[in-house]
């Protein structure tokens, strides 16, 4: 099957793009570093001719939410026209546990008019949402992160690994539209600040955090467990702990040096790590 990923150079498209080649798939990653624009619909047709199916795993930061819908509306519409136009049988889009629970966040106001046009729009569809992912402690703290000093959110989570929605992503775009699939999350809950405190020392950051609804990002309609998947999600099986584990090996790989004849083995254990380092990145945003 000829499979197109929309956003394939990110975080989760590259995961994608990966299952869906180690299935035997033929893929095309579409993405504004391959010439495409969906702001503006160019290059979607020459990229989208003789597509089965595309998943959409794009995503933007608008801190406005009528810009937020402005801009998901905008791009969302020109795929969904372009893909008829090729006739794609089957959109699959990436979205998040709790999209329309939560009314005043920018994101997810935007995620909303995706889901919308999606599930009303002209193409066979399968909406997935996930829960955040592993790296989301390690983007709040940039995102808020002052001098030494980074606010995050007391947010109770279940966070999932990327490569374990890829892989599910995959799946689902090479079987039947299923409407709305089940939710998906990691196996177990989480604290978002310990998540940070955790990351930071597995990649040898040293950030002071300050656990705090303040900075404009989150608010308190996300406390509680109001970001919890229901009792009928699909858990993965890739834990926090065990990601956690590959970011410090991989942090303690490009710290050290490793030029003596009786370390090869540990520079070829190395190798692999940067390997799987280089092509799983480390950003990207919960559930798209």
């Amino acid at each position: 099957m000829r499979v197109a990923v929309i956003g394939g150079t990110g975080l989760v498209g590259r995961h994608t793009t990966k299952a869906l080649r180690d299935a035997g798939h033929d893929v095309v990653v579409v993405a504004r570093s391959t010439g495409v624009d969906l702001a503006t619909g160019a290059g979607l047709d020459a990229e989208l001719a003789g597509i089965t199916a595309v998943i959409d795993v794009t995503n933007t930061a608008v801190p406005d939410a009528e810009a937020a819908r402005e801009l998901f509306g905008t791009t969302t519409g020109n795929l969904l026209a372009a893909e008829q136009r090729a006739g794609v049988g089957h959109h699959v889009v990436l979205s998040i546990v709790s999209v329309d629970r939560i009314a005043g966040n920018a994101h997810y106001a935007g995620k909303r008019r995706q889901e919308e046009l999606v599930a009303g729009g002209p193409i066979p569809a399968t909406i997935l949402r996930a829960t955040q992912f592993h790296e989301f402690a390690a983007m709040v703290v940039d995102w808020t992160q002052r001098g030494d000093v980074a606010t995050v959110p007391p947010l109770l989570v279940q966070p999932v690994a990327a490569s374990d929605v890829g892989q599910v992503l995959a799946e689902i775009a090479t079987g039947p539209p299923q409407g709305r699939a089940r939710d998906l999350a990691g196996p177990e809950t989480q604290d978002l600040v310990d998540m940070a405190r955790r990351t930071l020392a597995a990649r040898g950051r040293s950030v002071r955090l300050a656990p705090s609804w303040r900075g404009g990002l989150f608010s308190v309609d996300m406390a509680g467990e109001v970001l919890l998947p229901g009792p009928d999600a699909q858990l993965a099986p890739t834990t926090f702990d065990t990601w956690l584990a590959g970011e410090a090996e991989s942090t303690a790989c490009h710290g050290r040096e490793l030029d003596s004849a009786d370390v090869r083995a540990e520079k070829r254990r190395c190798g692999r790590v940067h390997d799987v380092d280089r092509r799983g990145g480390s950003v990207g945003v919960g559930g798209g």
